[in-house]
């Protein structure tokens, strides 16, 4: 019978940037299926959200020296390296070209994967916390982290002002972090 590990977050962050593999496979069985589902309502597609997935464990590899567990905890930095990297492949070439030559046929009556997966997100509890925000910060705050869109595309998507957008997202983040806590 194998004894399951379980590291602090502080012993995490020190084996990863040892490179031990067995904290890298301890981090990955943790925590794939949190950051799957994040880049999943992004990307909305399985397969890519997968090639995406492992892009993001390599980057967590490659730059765990970065991380500074004075600016947050580690699983929202892996969250926002998550994050960027859905974003990054929505808004690449290749991915806006595929897109084009699709044909219409491919795009009728499909399932939003996003909508059936959308419990991953539940379990970690973030859907608890974002309800207690305010509607108004609440919307922003899944347009921003959950769906890709920039300040600009918010402030245009909901018609105000990009400074509101700004200063409500700000205050949604700092209310978010005290939640937290």
């Amino acid at each position: 019978m194998a004894i399951a590990l379980t590291y602090t977050e502080q012993e995490l962050v020190s084996l990863l940037r040892n490179r031990d593999n067995k904290a890298y496979a301890y981090l990955y069985d943790n925590y794939a299926s949190a950051l799957y589902s994040i880049i999943l309502q992004i990307v909305s597609d399985g397969e890519l959200t997968n090639d995406v997935l492992q892009e993001v464990f390599v980057n967590i590899w490659r730059r765990i020296e970065q991380y500074d567990a004075t600016k947050g905890r580690l699983f929202t930095w892996m969250m926002n390296i998550a994050r960027n990297a859905a974003i990054d492949t929505l808004r690449s070439r290749s991915y806006q070209n595929s897109r084009k030559n699709q044909s219409i046929g491919e795009n009728v009556d499909t399932i939003r994967v996003t909508d059936v997966i959308q419990p991953g997100v539940d379990t970690i509890g973030l859907r608890k916390v974002l309800e207690k925000l305010k509607e108004e910060q609440r919307i922003l705050i899944e347009l921003a982290y959950f769906k890709g869109y920039t300040h600009e595309e918010i402030a245009e998507l909901e018609k105000l002002p990009l400074g509101t957008v700004k200063t409500r997202i700000r205050n949604a983040l700092i209310q978010l972090r005290g939640l937290l806590k």
